[in-house]
């Protein structure tokens, strides 16, 4: 597994700030926000790319794409897997970005406005486009097998993952990268969240900012970073002797139909996710320990979450523990379902859950167990992932401990 995001560029530290309850979220430093409504957000902090890409390949690559392939390479590191001595063509490459390119796209806008079409430069395209994550993945270990981009919007990493299992299930890969990118903390990306109406504006606390499932949650917070994760056959990580953390054990998508942005207010598709998820991984509503909550913090979202989550759990869905990663590194968008999966995996491997932070007024439309500010020990053998998108997209991800 790798990352990128707002605590931290690694797994380890990143697990670490999850089980301390720390926030990523401060005032925004990449450009000036004077003129904006929200001033904050999750930016990737201290990222110097040229030091692990090299100058030449990192000056080739938008801020979203450099993300991805740093975080797999951690990925591959952690996975102990020399691709050079695999097969090219049964080892490929998934990752999903909800928007893409977008710092490239602002970058040159700004240039063709200011100077005319003869200083677009001639990487914008390759840049920009949402595919350039996957593409410089598979360029950066060799890799051969199916590629391919996923634009689910914040379902994007989640609905990657999926296809990766597939693609693993119906033989046509042996190992996987997946997972989602995101770097859309740009001028156009916080204005355009901003007139959505989507965001916090909690400008004199940014840290209290993102605080799912409270009465008082006003908005998410943009964010922007990647999670990798190496899916890979069992018998083919259990011959070259892998670490394996987890299991994925199952996958469910639907969509909501209904608005293009709203869920549906019921939380039907993303109950029916769940449910087309725990039936793909054959597990039973009662064996699901922990939820780790799609949770945006937005009055809208969280509600529907919980109806849903009741919908599928039934009285079960009281002894759940439900958290949101959301609450300490904002919303990484396309990423999130990558970040968060991590985040669910390791709650299996050390039962721990990590808490929901800012969590102070409990609100009647969300009243299940949400992990409030402090991580708790407790054995989870099986787990579920939620990821919704705008658009109505909504993907499951089941994982548990491996058996013997």
């Amino acid at each position: 597994m790798g990352t990128v995001n707002p605590l931290a560029s690694d797994v380890r530290r990143y697990w670490q700030g999850l089980l301390k309850g720390q926030s990523g979220i401060a005032n925004i430093e990449q450009f000036d926000t004077s003129a904006f409504k929200v001033h904050f957000g999750g930016e990737v902090k201290d990222f110097h790319p040229e030091t692990v890409l090299g100058a030449k390949t990192a000056r080739r690559l938008d801020r979203f794409a450099q993300f991805a392939v740093i975080a797999a390479i951690e990925a591959a590191n952690d996975a102990g897997i020399d691709f050079s001595k695999e097969d090219p063509f049964r080892c490929g490459v998934i990752v999903g970005s909800g928007i893409g390119g977008l710092n490239e796209f602002e970058e040159h806008h700004g240039r063709f406005l200011e100077q005319g079409p003869g200083k677009i430069g001639p990487f914008v395209i390759p840049k920009m486009i949402p595919n350039a994550a996957a593409a410089n993945i598979s360029i950066q270990f060799g890799l051969c097998g199916p590629n391919t981009a996923v634009a689910t919007a914040c379902a994007s990493a989640a609905n990657a993952i999926a296809d990766a299992q597939r693609v693993i299930q119906n033989g046509q890969a042996d190992v996987m990268v997946t997972g989602g990118s995101e770097a859309a903390m740009t001028c156009m990306g916080l204005g355009g969240f901003i007139s959505a109406r989507a965001l916090s504006s909690r400008n004199d606390h940014p840290q209290a900012a993102s605080r799912p499932f409270d009465k008082d949650r006003d908005g998410f917070v943009l964010s922007e970073g990647a999670g990798i994760v190496i899916l890979e056959e069992l018998e083919h990580a259990r011959r070259r002797g892998a670490r394996i953390y987890a299991e994925l054990l199952g996958s469910g998508c639907t969509s909501d139909a209904y608005n293009i942005t709203a869920p549906h207010p019921q939380g039907t598709g993303a109950a029916r996710a769940m449910k087309f998820a725990l039936a793909d991984a054959q597990v039973n509503a009662d064996e699901i320990a922990y939820v780790n909550a799609h949770g945006t913090s937005t009055q809208l979202g969280d509600a529907a979450e919980t109806l849903a989550i009741k919908q599928v759990f039934g009285e079960h869905a009281k002894k759940l523990a439900v958290s949101s990663t959301k609450s300490m590194i904002g919303h990484l968008l396309g990423a999130s379902g990558g970040v968060e999966l991590i985040a669910t995996v390791l709650s299996i491997a050390h039962s721990v859950v990590h808490p929901t932070i800012n969590y102070e007024t409990p609100d009647p439309d969300c009243d299940l167990d949400y992990v409030p500010n402090h991580p708790r020990e407790m054995r989870v053998r099986r787990a579920i992932s939620n990821s919704f998108g705008f658009g109505g997209h909504n993907c499951c991800l089941v994982v548990g401990a491996l058996e013997d």
